[in-house]
């Protein structure tokens, strides 16, 4: 392995994505939960949601602010890393970007203030629907980076311009995308579930420590029936997202699952350590390649049986 720019550009980028996931992932869902608690509230007038409400966005203004400043970052290694792409293909994922800003960012930042300040400024209905609105910011923010995202794995309504950019056909085939729809469902349900586990694993320390009992009681079983209700449907949407990759980037899912020749009847590889130069994978992968397909002709013969 050489160590050139180009490793160099794709650590640093991963790196710097890699922390400003972290981020998002939390605030989107936790943008949600917010705004349940203070629905609930406002419907039952009991404390607890009250003040489950004020401990949660201490934690969300401050995992808001960190996804800001690291998600600036990450743009401007856009155009630095990555400059040759961002100049060919700049004029169809550009606007993309520049709608999440207008549409998202500005309507998260119009409503944040409220959020974080206006308790004791302005009445509890505005409140609320400020909350509400930082929450569909979020997701709203990740529709457009999701469809931007998806646009580079699965790319249409396009063509080549004169001097060899890329120029948009049609912008709503750049956004909904194929991969688009499973993706940014993926995304949204991930969000949720992270967020999700946070929130129990807290509450569940603070029991442990007879902390806040009442409210980490409620805390907990809320995040607990949002994990029983999310985590079922993300592995079906997972499964899509793949059988998608798997009809437009049968190389890329060659590579995840580490076929070095691709053939019909191909098993899935679940554990195994590549072997770039006998192209294959060793120790694990012969294990469960043997098993995989002792499980798949015992699955045939029964077929055929029947």
């Amino acid at each position: 392995m050489e160590w050139d720019a180009l490793l160099l550009s794709r650590l640093q980028f991963a790196f710097t994505i890699g922390f400003h996931i972290i981020f998002p992932a939390f605030t989107i869902g936790l943008a949600s939960f917010l705004a349940v608690l203070e629905g609930l509230w406002l419907f039952t007038k009991k404390p607890l949601y009250k003040n489950l409400y004020l401990f949660w966005v201490k934690i969300f203004a401050l995992s808001f602010g960190m996804g800001v400043v690291s998600g600036v970052v990450l743009s401007y290694q856009l155009g630095t890393n990555w400059s040759v792409f961002s100049a060919i293909t700049g004029s169809v994922i550009g606007p993309l970007f520049a709608y999440e800003v207008l549409t998202a960012f500005f309507l998260e930042a119009s409503f944040l203030g409220i959020m974080l300040f206006g308790w004791k400024r302005v009445g509890p209905g505005l409140h609320f629907f400020s909350t509400c609105m930082v929450a569909i910011g979020t997701l709203i923010s990740a529709f457009w980076i999701l469809a931007a995202n998806s646009w580079m794995q699965t790319p249409q309504g396009w063509e080549w311009a004169q001097d060899g950019t890329m120029v948009a056909t049609s912008f709503w085939e750049v956004v909904f995308n194929p991969s688009m729809p499973s993706r940014f469902a993926h995304m949204v349900l991930a969000a949720y579930l992270t967020t999700a586990m946070v929130v129990a694993g807290a509450s569940a320390f603070a029991l442990l420590k007879h902390r806040a009992k009442p409210e980490s009681r409620v805390a907990l079983r809320m995040a607990v029936l949002m994990m029983a209700i999310v985590a079922p449907l993300q592995v079906v949407v997972g499964h899509e997202s793949g059988v998608v990759a798997h009809e437009y980037q049968p190389a890329k899912v060659a590579a995840i699952e580490g076929w070095w020749e691709t053939k019909a009847g191909q098993p899935t590889i679940l554990f195994g350590w590549p072997d770039a130069e006998a192209e294959k994978e060793s120790f694990g992968n012969r294990h469960s390649r043997h098993r995989l397909l002792v499980c798949h002709r015992r699955r045939q013969r029964g077929a055929a049986r029947a």
